[in-house]
């Protein structure tokens, strides 16, 4: 059985590719169309999932797509008609759209679905699956659990922002729902958006601000009192009713009143890439403890009604690393796993699945303790052919190893010496982190590497942290965690015996005198708080990124090295060779590293654009 999943015409577009119930391809389209959380059709993405799987469309059972758009424009009806006039204009630009394409979804699908190849247009079979079931889908099925509770959290899909629910065999029973306008990833966003950060994209720099917050401070209390008083209303099951007096989502233009915040909080909303504050981290610690609250109560509550040895989580709320890991750490419940796209785009992954499972009942696959996620590395692969192809197309010299050993050696000593390496291995990674296939890299024992990274490298804020990567095996010699986090979701407090202690005016002092203040032996992946957000690394999911990483720790003695992503900001992760090489030569990179082939900097050749490539990517 033959089953495509289909996300699009939001954000993060995506589709997959299932194969009698195993993934064989995934992939976001704005890998392709190099358009950051692109919503177009994803048909680069689908014809990649088809090309790789050896699979025509004629050949499909069927095309689930991973929400119902007559569900959606209901809410959309419903919710203006109850605010009206408020909204009128919003309501006068958005129906043309609907009318014309949303509603004629189906035609759409198969319109756009022609650009990949011929196909019976009457044969096809196309699916719909609610949002939020996809999401459920796409965090129970591929789990290694044959029975979980599952809580999804996003902004909204049809009608629902969040869910709790039960998986048992090739079943997924929602029992509980949160509606909109209420929201918690609603909530989180409007603030994100007050503090200056773009919706749908800055959410994660919101969480990476909060720990520059001081969670002893009266202000951190103060806001938090002025959230729960003013803004929202949390209950004991973990929803929330949200004030909308305060808010303009639901009709508007903009996330929130302006004017009205800025009364309650007590300054203006902030400008993007403006100074940061103390009063802004504050703001920012206050609402992620909510948020980490109401997941916490959802989980709970998840516990109490399905008592569930397991949680599965998924929707764009579970890209919350910090609350991830400290609901790990309440022991709640046996195990928890985390769809590593638990954005919109593993939508796509998800209907895939509810189709699989729920609509043809199939049974779900076990293996063991192993989820079905192939370590995430599930997007496309270049031979030797394409590379050096693509080496000469740029004329660009290089030195190949003929043994991976000698070539990770040499790696190792490029980091060791501090040098910034851009890795690119194998098959590219589904979801928004890069897992050591399509990686920047560098040594976490360097105090001055987190500041080349942001400002030589990736062009973004100083303030925002970086990731390790640590052998599974050496996890626990760096940081407090008991279990492995192969997919970068989870963050964990570095070891006590590796850390400086802070000085007793730390708090006092300014959010730039905070950044660059040492606070452990591997400071360039250690947060202002102590924590980290650890990808473990196991050689049976990616061997030879683990063997980069094990010759580093036999040369240096350290098993943990940073890993962001192979981008600059606001540009997708790379894609293709000539993606890597690129972004190679416009930063500030020392080597690329594409397969076995070695691109010194040094040696490259002059590079020109006849454009301005910054141009190309708005930020993020």
């Amino acid at each position: 059985m033959k089953i495509l999943g289909i996300s699009a015409f939001y954000h993060d577009s995506a589709a997959a590719l299932l194969v009698d119930g195993d993934i064989v391809a995934a992939a976001q389209e704005e890998r392709f169309s190099r358009k950051k959380h692109d919503s177009s059709f994803p048909v680069n993405a689908a014809r990649f999932c088809l090309e790789y799987g050896g699979v025509s469309i004629d050949e499909l059972d069927a095309v689930a797509f991973y929400d119902k758009p007559f569900l959606k424009f209901e809410r959309l009806l419903e919710t203006y008609y109850a605010f009206a006039p408020r909204g009128f204009k919003s309501y006068l630009s958005a129906m043309p759209i609907w009318i014309k394409e949303k509603l004629m979804l189906k035609k759409l699908i198969k319109d756009e679905m022609s650009k990949i190849g011929p196909f019976n247009r009457k044969r096809t079979k196309l699916l719909f699956t609610d949002h939020h079931l996809a999401h459920a889908a796409s965090a129970f099925f591929p789990s290694p659990y044959s029975e979980s509770a599952i809580v999804t959290i996003d902004g909204v899909g049809e009608w629902a922002t969040a869910t709790i629910g039960k998986g048992k065999g090739h079943d997924i029973e929602i029992l509980k729902e949160m509606k909109f306008p209420h929201s918690a990833g609603l909530l989180y966003s409007a603030f994100t958006y007050y503090l200056g950060f773009k919706v749908n994209s800055g959410e994660y720099k919101l969480m990476g601000l909060s720990p520059y917050g001081n969670p002893d401070s009266a202000q951190v209390r103060n806001f938090k009192n002025i959230i729960t008083n003013h803004l929202i209303d949390m209950k004991e099951d973990g929803s929330i009713w949200m004030n909308q007096e305060y808010f303009d989502y639901a009709t508007g233009i903009r996330m929130v009143k302006d004017e009205k915040w800025e009364k309650l909080f007590g300054f203006p909303c902030r400008k993007p890439e403006s100074e940061l504050e103390q009063r802004h981290a504050d703001l920012a610690l206050a609402i992620q403890q909510i948020t980490e609250e109401i997941v916490f109560r959802m989980a709970k509550t998840a516990k109490t009604i399905t008592a569930a040895k397991f949680l599965c989580l998924s929707g764009g709320v579970a890209l919350n690393c910090v609350a991830n890991g400290k609901l790990l750490g309440q022991n709640l419940f046996d195990g928890i796993w985390i769809q590593p796209a638990a954005g919109d785009a593993g939508g796509a992954l998800g209907a895939a699945f509810a189709a699989h499972h729920m609509y043809y009942g199939n049974d779900k696959k076990i293996y063991g303790n192993t989820d079905q996620m192939k370590g995430s590395f599930l997007g496309p692969e270049y031979s030797d052919m394409e590379i050096k192809t693509m080496a000469e197309s740029y004329k660009a010299p290089f030195c190949y190893y003929e043994n991976f050993d000698d070539l990770c050696s040499s790696v190792a000593d490029y980091l060791a010496c501090g040098k910034v390496v851009g890795w690119f291995q194998g098959r590219m990674e589904w979801g928004p982190r890069a897992l050591g296939n399509r990686s920047i890299l560098g040594d976490a024992r360097n105090k001055d590497m987190q500041k080349r990274l942001n400002v030589k490298i990736k062009f973004r804020e100083s303030f925002r942290p970086f990731a390790p990567s640590v052998l599974n095996e050496d996890r626990e010699d760096y940081f407090d965690i008991k279990t492995s986090s192969p997919y970068m979701l989870l963050i964990a407090q570095v070891n006590k015996k590796r850390r400086i202690p802070l000085p007793e005016d730390y708090h006092r002092m300014s959010i730039r005198e905070k950044l660059y203040y040492l606070r452990s032996d591997i400071p360039a992946v250690t947060h202002l708080d102590y924590s980290a957000r650890v990808q473990t690394v196991d050689p049976e999911t990616n061997p030879r990124y683990a063997k980069l990483i094990n010759a580093f720790k036999q040369k240096t003695g350290c098993g943990a090295i940073i890993n962001t992503s192979f981008n600059v900001r606001g540009e997708p992760i790379v894609c293709t060779p000539e993606d890597a090489y690129k972004c190679f030569m416009r930063t500030d990179m020392d080597y690329l590293i594409v397969g076995n082939y070695v691109f010194d900097k040094k040696n490259q050749p002059g590079w020109k654009e006849e454009i301005n490539w910054r141009q190309q990517y708005s930020l993020d």
